[in-house]
């Protein structure tokens, strides 16, 4: 990993600590979670209304069969989450709903599969000029940064596709120990992008949809990644198994 990225993903443990919770998972630490989500998808973008959630949390059928994860800054203010949806009884993944794959695709095994889904960054931490929904700027497309003006709070700036790096990696924690080997996502294009310089290569499974904006479904296969890793960068590959 080169200098800069690896101060970038060293500033994204300094400033931001990472957490995972466990399918079922209540209390108040979800609520922030879902309150994050109801401001970006509720009040920001419009892609739901407001009148659906009068708590103020949005919510769905499919958190209950999720893991979910979060960063939080040093004050404990939720930056960004996630969720990886699961399919234990062979239940339908959210994407199908909005972005059905080419008819030729097939599936791999439900069980071993999770869907990344319901992707929120705090705006406070998409505040360059240009960034879009999930952060990602055409600044990105140059490769890992170290991070540089002063964010929120005086905080160091940590762009937020490293924020999005870091819920990926609980995410692939939480897939490694529950043997989930491959991931749904529907995203823009951009993300896409900005996570293959990364290292994180999804396969495009079908066209692109009008699915809380333009957006195309893909699917991630975890023991490439890991291997693609190994072969090409190993310290990423360690952080993402066992760094900070």
């Amino acid at each position: 990993m080169n200098s800069s990225a690896a101060k970038s993903l060293v500033a994204l443990a300094k400033y931001f600590s990472l957490h995972s919770y466990e399918v079922g998972s209540e209390g108040p630490h979800m609520r922030d979670l879902y309150a994050l989500r109801y401001q970006i998808y509720c009040l920001e973008c419009h892609f739901l209304s407001s009148f659906a959630y009068p708590d103020g949390l949005e919510r769905d059928e499919y958190d209950a069969r999720s893991a979910h994860f979060s960063a939080t800054n040093a004050e404990g203010k939720v930056a960004g989450t996630v969720r990886l949806v699961l399919s234990p009884d062979n239940q339908s993944f959210p994407y199908l709903e909005h972005c059905p794959p080419f008819d030729y695709f097939e599936p791999p095994p439900a069980h071993m599969t999770g869907e990344i889904s319901r992707l929120a960054v705090n705006r406070e931490y998409r505040r360059r000029s240009g960034d879009s929904l999930w952060g990602v700027n055409k600044a990105d497309f140059k490769g890992p940064g170290a991070p540089g003006e002063a964010g929120p709070r005086g905080e160091k700036r940590v762009n937020a596709p490293l924020l999005v790096l870091g819920l990926y990696r609980q995410a692939y924690r939480y897939s490694r120990e529950h043997n989930i080997r491959y991931w749904y996502a529907a995203m823009e294009k951009g993300l896409a992008r900005v996570l293959a310089i990364y290292g994180f290569h999804f396969t495009p499974i079908g066209p692109e949809r009008d699915y809380y904006g333009p957006v195309t479904p893909y699917l991630g296969d975890l023991d490439k990644l890991e291997a693609d890793l190994a072969a090409t960068n190993p310290d990423l590959l360690w952080w993402f198994r066992s760094g900070p």
